[in-house]
C-alpha cells in the first residue's frame, strides 16, 4: 500500500517534457560518491536503525551525498549534470536503504537478524531453534555465535548463499524489470503517474547545481533545522549517553509512549500508544489525506470499540491486565487481529486485480478505436538492449534459484518452484507493472507463499528460509521510466549495478562485523532493536510452525477462517459503500489497512494531516503540496546528521574502551 499513499500529492508536480536527448550518468563522481556513502553513511545507517528504527538516514545519505558533491563541484568551477545526480542518488539509495526489520547496512544485516532469531526466546518457545538449517545460520552454541564473529567456518555456507543471492537478485531485477518497462511503457504507452517524482527531484537538484534560485533549498533548510533540534533530544542524547555510560538516557521514549496500562481499565485489550518521532506528523503532511483519515477511523474503532468487546466476550484469551503495548499487540494479534489483517489484504488484492482487468479492457478498447495509438519507436541514444537478453538474464537467475532451492530442500515439490519462478513471478510482475503504469502503485497477492508452503504437504522448517524464486519486479518498470525522464542512458544503470555489488558487500561485511564485535545485537544499547526485535521474532518463528507436526502447529491455531471471512466481507462492504457514495477511494484503502492497527503511528499522522489541510494549506495555498516532500526530506537530513555525529562519538568511545591505557 505504500504506492497508494503517494498518489494524492502528485497533482503538485510540474509535468516533465518527453526527453529526446540522453547522456551518460555514470562517472568518476559516481564512483567517489559510492565510496563516500559506504564509508560514512552506512555505519550511521546501521546505528540509527538499531537505536531508533528510523529510515531517516537513508534519505539523508542521498541528500547529503548530493549536496556535498554539488558544493565541491561548484568550488572546482564545474557542475554535476542531472544525469550524474540521478545515478549518484540511485547509488546512495542502494547503499543505505533499509530492508526487513528496519535494518540498513546491506546484505549482512540479514545474517545479524538470523543470529538473533536462532537464539531468541520465540524460536525456542515455538520449537524451531534447533531446526533452522545451518546454511541459514550456525547451530545454537556454535563458537561463531558465542564469539560474535563472521570469521568462522560455520558462517561459510550462509555467506556464500548470501553473495550468490545478491548477484542473482540484482541481475534478475534489472532483466525482468527492463522487459516489463518495454512492454508497459514503449508498447502499451501507460502514463506511469509517479515516475516524474524522482525525475523531478534530480531536475531540481540539477538546477541547484547550476546555481539557479530555487525555493526548494529554503524549505529544505527549514526542515533540516527542525530535524537537528529534535534529533538532539531524540537521537543525540541517547546515543552519547549509551557510549559514555553503557546505558541510553531517553528524555523521549523510543520509539513510542506506551499508554496501555494507563487506559486498560477503560479500554481493555486496546493497543494504545503514541509514536514519539515527529516524522509521523510530517508524514501526515505528505501522505494522502483521505488515506490517513480512513486509517485513523478504522484504528480508533478497532482499539476503542472492538477490542474491549472482544475482551468482554472472551475472544482475546491470551491478553490480561498489566501487559504493555508490545505484549498486548502480540496477544491480540494471535487471538484475532492477524486473521483480520489477512482478510483485509485479500480484499485489497482482489479489488486491485479487478481494477487491472478492467483497465486493460478499457485500454484495449481505446486502442481498437484509435488507429493512432501504436507502440512508440525506441528513442535514439537511450541505451536500450535486447528484450531477449534481459529475459535470458532473468531466466538464468531463475533456474539457478530453482536448482539451489531444490538442492537445499530436496523434499519440497520442485513443480512448485518452477511455478513460482517461471509462471507466477513474470505474471505477477506484469500485473504489478501495469498497476504502476496506471495508478502509480503495485498490487500484492497476500500470503501466496505461506499458503503454498502449507498446502504443499511439506514437513519441516527449511523451506521458510530457502531462497525460493518468487518475486515481484513490476516496480522496476516505473524505475526505468524515471531514468528515461531524467535523460539518463540505461547503460548507466548497468555500470552502477556492477559497481554497487562489490562495494555494498564489502562495506556491509566490515561494518556489521565491527558493530557485532562491540556487543550483542540487540541489547540495551540499541533501544529500538531491544524493544521491537522480540516482537518481530515471534512472527518470524510462528510462520514456520505451519509445516511442522500438527500438535506444534501454532500458526494454524492463530489463523481463524471465520474471522478472515468476516473481515473480507466487511472490506467488500466498505468498498461498496465508498463507491456508492462516491467518496475518495483512498478512504476505502485507509479503512481496510487501518483495521486492527495500533494507534502508535496513526495518531501523529492524523494530527499532521489535519494541520496540513486546515492550517498550512490555507496559509500557503497551492504551494503547500509542493513544500511538504522537501520539508520532510530536510527533516530526515537533520535527524540523520545528528545521528551521524552520535555514531561517530559512539564508535570512538567503543574503540578506545578496549585500549589498555
Amino acid at each position: 500500500m505504500h504506492g497508494a499513499r503517494g498518489l494524492e500529492g502528485e497533482a503538485h508536480l510540474e509535468a516533465l517534457p518527453e526527453i529526446t536527448e540522453f547522456q551518460e550518468g555514470f562517472s568518476w563522481n559516481t564512483l567517489i560518491g559510492a565510496f563516500f556513502v559506504g564509508i560514512i553513511m552506512m555505519p550511521a545507517a546501521i546505528y540509527l536503525g538499531l537505536v531508533t528504527g528510523s529510515s531517516g538516514i537513508t534519505s539523508t545519505a542521498e541528500w547529503v551525498t548530493i549536496i556535498l558533491f554539488t558544493y565541491v563541484a561548484q568550488r572546482s568551477y564545474t557542475r554535476l549534470r542531472k544525469q550524474e545526480i540521478y545515478i549518484l542518488f540511485y547509488v546512495a539509495a542502494a547503499l543505505s536503504s533499509m530492508g526487513a526489520h528496519q535494518l540498513a547496512g546491506g546484505p549482512f544485516a540479514t545474517l545479524i537478524w538470523n543470529q538473533y532469531l536462532v537464539q531468541s526466546p520465540a524460536a525456542r518457545a515455538f520449537g524451531i531453534a534447533d531446526k533452522i538449517p545451518t546454511w541459514v545460520v550456525p547451530r545454537l552454541g556454535s563458537p561463531a555465535l558465542v564469539e560474535r564473529s563472521f570469521l568462522h567456518p560455520d558462517w561459510l555456507a550462509p555467506i556464500i548463499l548470501l553473495l550468490i543471492g545478491q548477484v542473482l537478485h540484482r541481475g534478475m531485477s534489472i532483466g525482468l524489470g527492463y522487459a516489463m518497462f518495454r512492454i508497459t511503457s514503449d508498447i502499451e504507452r501507460l502514463p506511469f503517474p509517479l515516475a516524474p517524482v524522482s525525475a523531478a527531484g534530480a531536475t531540481a537538484l540539477g538546477e541547484a547545481a547550476a546555481e539557479k534560485e530555487s525555493w526548494r533549498w529554503n524549505v529544505f533548510s527549514i526542515g533540516t533545522m527542525i530535524g537537528l533540534v529534535w534529533g538532539v533530544f531524540y537521537v543525540g542524547i541517547p546515543t552519547v549517553t549509551a557510549s559514555a555510560f553503557n546505558e541510553a538516557v531517553q528524555l523521549i521514549p523510543i520509539p513510542f509512549i506506551d499508554l496501555v496500562q494507563n487506559t486498560e481499565h477503560v479500554f481493555p485489550g486496546a493497543q494504545i500508544a503514541i509514536g514519539s518521532d515527529i516524522v509521523s506528523v510530517l508524514a501526515g503532511f505528505v501522505l494522502p489525506f483521505w488515506l490517513i483519515v480512513g486509517e485513523f477511523i478504522a484504528a480508533m474503532i478497532s482499539q476503542l470499540v472492538v477490542a474491549p468487546q472482544l475482551v468482554k466476550h472472551g475472544m482475546l484469551p491470551h491478553w490480561h491486565p498489566g501487559m504493555n503495548v508490545i505484549q498486548t499487540g502480540i496477544a491480540t494479534s494471535v487471538d484475532f487481529w492477524m486473521s483480520v489483517g489477512i482478510g483485509g489484504a485479500i480484499v485489497v488484492a482482489i479489488i486491485g486485480l479487478a481494477n487491472i482487468v478492467g483497465s486493460a479492457l478499457r485500454s484495449r478498447n481505446r486502442r481498437a478505436g484509435d488507429s493512432g495509438a501504436v507502440p512508440r519507436a525506441l528513442p535514439p541514444g537511450r541505451g536500450d538492449w535486447s528484450i531477449a537478453l534481459s529475459v535470458g538474464v532473468w531466466a538464468f537467475g531463475t533456474f539457478c534459484y530453482i536448482a539451489i532451492c531444490h538442492y537445499l530442500v530436496p523434499d519440497f515439490p520442485v513443480g512448485l518452484l518452477v511455478f513460482y519462478g517461471l509462471i507466477w513471478t513474470p505474471l505477477n510482475s506484469y500485473i504489478s507493472a501495469r498497476m504502476y503504469g496506471i495508478t502509480g502503485r503495485g498490487v500484492a497477492f497476500p500470503y501466496l507463499r505461506e499458503a503454498s508452503f502449507v498446502l504443499s504437504g511439506y514437513r519441516g522448517v527449511d523451506i521458510w528460509f530457502a531462497p525460493i524464486p518468487l518475486a515481484d519486479y513490476g516496480g522496476q518498470a516505473q524505475f526505468f521510466r524515471s531514468v528515461e525522464l531524467t535523460g539518463t542512458k540505461f547503460t548507466s544503470i548497468l555500470k552502477a549495478e556492477v559497481m554497487i555489488v562489490p562495494i555494498i558487500l564489502g562495506f556491509s561485511f566490515v561494518f556489521w562485523t565491527y558493530f557485532w564485535r562491540m556487543g550483542e545485537i540487540p541489547s540495551a544499547l540499541y533501544p529500538y532493536a531491544n524493544r521491537m526485535w522480540p516482537v518481530q521474532s515471534i512472527y518470524a518463528a510462528l510462520w514456520p510452525t505451519a509445516t511442522l507436526t500438527p500438535e506444534s502447529n501454532w500458526l494454524l491455531k492463530a489463523i481463524k477462517w471465520d474471522v478472515i471471512g468476516g473481515a473480507a466481507a466487511c472490506g467488500f462492504g466498505m468498498y461498496a459503500i465508498v463507491s456508492l457514495l462516491k467518496l475518495p477511494q483512498m478512504l476505502f484503502y485507509g479503512l481496510v489497512t487501518g483495521m486492527g492497527m495500533q494507534t502508535t503511528g496513526v495518531v501523529p499522522m492524523f494530527i499532521g494531516a489535519m494541520l496540513g489541510r486546515f492550517y498550512f494549506a490555507k496559509r500557503f495555498g497551492s504551494r503547500w503540496g509542493a513544500y511538504t516532500p522537501v520539508l520532510m526530506a530536510g527533516y530526515s537530513c537533520g535527524m540523520g546528521l545528528v545521528g551521524m555525529a552520535g555514531v561517530a562519538l559512539g564508535m570512538i568511545a567503543k574503540s578506545t574502551s578496549y585500549l589498555p591505557y
